[in-house]
């Protein structure tokens, strides 16, 4: 059973930068193609970015291109997004998604493993 857990959400002010940390275990993979996703209440999950297998592929969404980079450590199987600039509109319930394969993909429906989800909170 692959476990998704991810961490360094809470709250901040307009103009400031967090950084998520998404880490899998449980696998008979060390590693898996994962992506970013946010979701407001009465909203559909938004995608936000996501990275391959290797970490040679990566694409943001275009809500947050220019604000938010996405790597991967692949010795500590970790996944990091890195959010600068944030906005009010920015705040959500972040999850982490992990399937199985090389490619990342911006389908939720198509990831196998998802995280509880941390909050991000920007006030104005």
């Amino acid at each position: 059973q692959v476990h998704v857990a991810e961490s360094g959400g809470g709250s901040v002010q307009a103009g400031d930068s967090l950084r998520l940390s998404c880490a899998a275990s449980g696998g008979t993979d060390s590693t898996y193609a994962t992506g970013w996703f946010r979701q407001v209440p009465g909203k559909e999950r938004e995608f936000v970015a996501g990275i391959s297998k290797g970490g040679f592929v990566r694409y943001v969404g275009p809500s947050v291109r220019g604000r938010v980079t996405i790597s991967r450590d692949n010795i500590k199987s970790t996944v990091f997004l890195q959010m600068n600039s944030l906005k009010p509109d920015d705040t959500a319930v972040y999850y982490c998604a992990a399937r199985q394969g090389v490619s990342m993909v911006v389908n939720a429906t198509l990831y196998d493993y998802w995280g509880q989800g941390t909050q991000v909170t920007v006030s104005s």
